[in-house]
């Protein structure tokens, strides 16, 4: 399998759960800091998972963050792609955190009990 299968197939998961926690519930994306970006596209072209789109802000070409929860969790290949920096996802402690609370949370806790049951 290559890269880019791996990937649609990372994604193909990451639109449902991610270790049983549903991905929209996690906060992981990249932001971007607009003081730094230069609009050079290179993020756009390095995502295969179109998390990013070069688009209009504030009356200017900006590449933008159009699909977040498409980023797959904990990848961060594209801030080191980012020649200005402009790019950020959440540290880890807070990744770890952000997990931990989502884990201990009545929701989480009720669906892994059903799931336990049909196993």
């Amino acid at each position: 399998m290559n890269t880019t299968a791996k990937q649609k197939e990372a994604f193909n998961l990451s639109e449902e759960t991610w270790h049983g926690i549903p991905r929209s519930k996690i906060p992981w994306y990249p932001t971007i800091d607009y003081e730094k970006c230069v609009a050079c596209g290179k993020c756009v072209d390095f995502c295969h998972m179109k998390v990013f789109a070069t688009g209009e802000k504030e009356g200017k070409k900006r590449t933008i963050v159009q699909n977040p929860y498409g980023c797959v969790v904990t990848c961060t290949g594209c801030d080191s792609i980012c020649p200005e920096g402009a790019i950020k996802h959440p540290s880890k402690r807070e990744f770890q955190e952000k997990i931990r609370a989502l884990r201990r949370s009545p929701d989480f806790q009720l669906k892994k009990k059903k799931q336990d049951k049909v196993n």
